[in-house]
């Protein structure tokens, strides 16, 4: 069944699938409408890149039907605005959300310094394997992935960890995610780096592109 994704600006991407859409992470470096249109929304965790309130609840109002999956420092947030609609979860967790079957990997945000405090994270396995998003954490689900979100710059890692990471997840493709402070002078060295070295097809695509998994 083909699946279509869509990047848009930084972490967040959206999939669509016999006509029912899903948004990950529209935060607040993507577009003000990143969330509308949805049919299911997932966040992976609470940092304003990822998680930005307005976005959310313009998704949440544009669709009565759409419903929200993410932890708990974010549903503790938003859910007393949209009741039944705002659902919390945590590692090992399953559920469908618009069609999408879905599990819940990862349990902490990458070390940014050892003096600041890690925050819950999760990524998203996205229909067995055919996508994973894993927020802000180098998480490798105990499954193929077919498709990796990597997030490919970021204040938390390095180009060596990001190429060690697809080394270790194998996916068969990866795209660039988590990459609004990547400007495009550095872009080609990290094309040539990560798609050298990864031992997968490193692609990009610019926001608003689209392309068919």
């Amino acid at each position: 069944m083909k699946l279509k994704l869509t990047k848009k600006s930084h972490a967040c991407i959206r999939l669509e699938k016999d006509g029912r859409t899903l948004v990950i992470d529209p935060g607040g470096f993507s577009e003000e409408d990143a969330a509308v249109g949805a049919d299911a929304i997932l966040v992976t965790h609470e940092h304003p890149d990822h998680f930005d309130e307005s976005r959310l609840r313009a998704g949440l109002e544009a669709n009565p039907g759409a419903e929200l999956w993410t932890v708990k420092s974010v549903s503790d947030q938003i859910a007393a605005a949209f009741p039944g609609r705002v659902h919390t979860v945590g590692h090992g967790d399953t559920f469908t959300a618009a069609g999408f079957d879905i599990q819940v990997h990862g349990e902490l945000h990458a070390v940014i310094h050892p003096d600041i405090p890690r925050i819950t994270n999760v990524g998203y396995l996205v229909d067995g394997g055919r996508v994973f998003h894993p927020g802000d954490a180098l998480t490798v689900p105990d499954q193929p992935v077919e498709t990796l979100m990597l997030p490919v710059m970021a204040p938390w890692n390095k180009i060596a960890e990001v190429i060690e990471y697809v080394r270790e997840v194998k996916p068969q493709r990866a795209y660039d995610i988590h990459d609004a402070l990547l400007t495009d002078l550095a872009r080609p060295i990290y094309d040539r780096q990560i798609g050298g070295l990864g031992g997968a097809e490193h692609l990009r695509l610019t926001p608003g592109a689209s392309a068919e998994l």
